[in-house]
């Protein structure tokens, strides 16, 4: 099954069955925007998780490739009184004009994309981003822990299963393809999800 089809289907049961959302994932979205502003592209926004944290005064477009989560995004908009333009696109080729978002932000949408995906929707992200901008990436990594990486191994046939998702991606290594580079790498919960910075890369 594709993505878009998964989610299609996923989309009014997916709040009531991510546990994660609840335990911990909620905690971290904040982060996600800390120091944001202007106009801000948000890349899968998924049912809307994000929405209750965009930053106050900024103009947020937030896209998916499943119509069906957007709906429930646009629900979770009107509910929460957070206006936010909703788009049904692809993250490998969004339709936006180039350079017109002050930042870029995305959660749990890399570790869904498959190997094939990564570098092209790193360069869309890139192209879309004005100079300057940071693109910020929430995601889960596997643990170096020993008693964490055996749950993560555990808990990953629910993941693929469910979600189409795996949690080594290694997203970074497809960076300077897209011409960026990691400006900053912070562990969010333990050592298992995490937020990348990247930024453009600067020229030779």
């Amino acid at each position: 099954m594709d993505n878009r089809r998964r989610y299609d289907w996923l989309a009014p049961l997916y709040d009531r069955i991510d546990l994660a959302e609840v335990a911990y994932k909620r905690k971290l979205r904040p982060r996600l925007f800390r120091g944001l502003g202007g106009t801000i592209l948000e890349a899968g926004v998924g049912t809307g998780c994000n929405i209750a944290f965009y930053p106050p005064g900024a103009r947020v477009v937030a896209f998916d490739a499943s119509p069906a989560m957007l709906a429930q995004a646009r629900c979770r908009s009107e509910r929460l009184g957070k206006p936010v333009e909703l788009v049904a696109t692809s993250v490998v080729q969004t339709g936006f004009a180039e350079a017109s978002f002050d930042a870029v932000v995305t959660a749990f949408l890399f570790g869904v994309l498959d190997a094939g995906m990564q570098g092209p929707a790193l360069a869309e992200l890139a192209r879309l981003c004005k100079p300057g901008g940071e693109i910020r990436i929430l995601d889960y990594t596997v643990s170096r822990q020993p008693f964490r990486r055996l749950w993560m191994t555990l808990w990953l046939p629910w993941e693929r299963a469910v979600y189409g998702g795996t949690f080594s991606r290694h997203t970074e290594r497809y960076m300077a393809d897209a011409g960026l580079e990691l400006a900053r790498e912070e562990f969010l919960y333990k050592d298992m999800v995490r937020l990348l910075t990247a930024r453009h890369a600067a020229a030779p």
